[in-house]
């Protein structure tokens, strides 16, 4: 996950793979599908084939909240938070070769992500979001925090877009998750492409 720049999280949608598909074309290097009203065999169902997907074009794919379903979906791994099964026991669940992210809101909540059994953390939102309702936003400062502070991947989430991702890497970020930006989009690969360069031009000038 070191090495991944782009973070798509995604919910389920009509054209799910072909969205997902010009994403990753456009630069997203992870996939996230983060499904929280459909039934578990409905998250089953898209699961596998973005799994399947995500697979064949070299990008890791995980699901929100359930390793349960991680495991049925053939996803590479899950992605949980404060409230959701704790990181120990997904690690159980899914074995030491899945990858396992954890959300982060607080300082405490990233000292305590440094004794858990997770490959990165997400950090957020930097600015108050609608897939986020009632938290408000952390600012930058906080993502300073969590990365001088994490000995892992720290992914930013949070109102990430062209024009935020040069203030938000200069807070120390080098990875970025990205919801409506690319959700929300009229032409999703270009959209990621736009991002994918903004990001790009931002860490490569150092």
């Amino acid at each position: 996950m070191a090495l991944r720049r782009l973070y798509l999280c995604t919910p389920d949608r009509d054209d799910l793979l072909r969205f997902v598909g010009a994403c990753i074309e456009g630069g997203v290097d992870v996939v996230q599908l983060r499904e929280k009203d459909s039934s578990a065999r409905r998250i089953v169902e898209r699961g596998k084939e973005l799994a399947e997907l995500c697979s064949g074009l070299g990008v890791p794919f995980l699901i929100n909240d359930r390793p349960d379903l991680a495991i049925e979906c053939g996803a590479d791994g899950v992605h949980v938070g404060q409230d959701d099964v704790s990181p120990g026991i997904a690690r159980r669940i899914l074995g030491d070769k899945a990858i396992i992210g954890l959300s982060t809101h607080a300082p405490s909540e990233v000292t305590t992500s440094t004794v858990e059994p997770v490959n990165y953390i997400s950090a957020g939102p930097v600015v108050a979001t609608p897939t986020k309702p009632g938290r408000t936003g952390t600012g930058t400062d906080y993502i300073s925090l969590a990365v001088r502070t994490a000995a892992l991947p720290v992914f930013v989430t949070g109102g990430v877009s062209p024009e935020t991702v040069p203030g938000i890497a200069e807070a120390g970020a080098r990875h970025f998750v990205v919801v409506r930006y690319l959700t929300e989009a009229d032409d999703p690969g270009a959209a990621a492409r736009r991002l994918r360069d903004s990001i790009d031009r931002a860490l490569d000038k150092d």
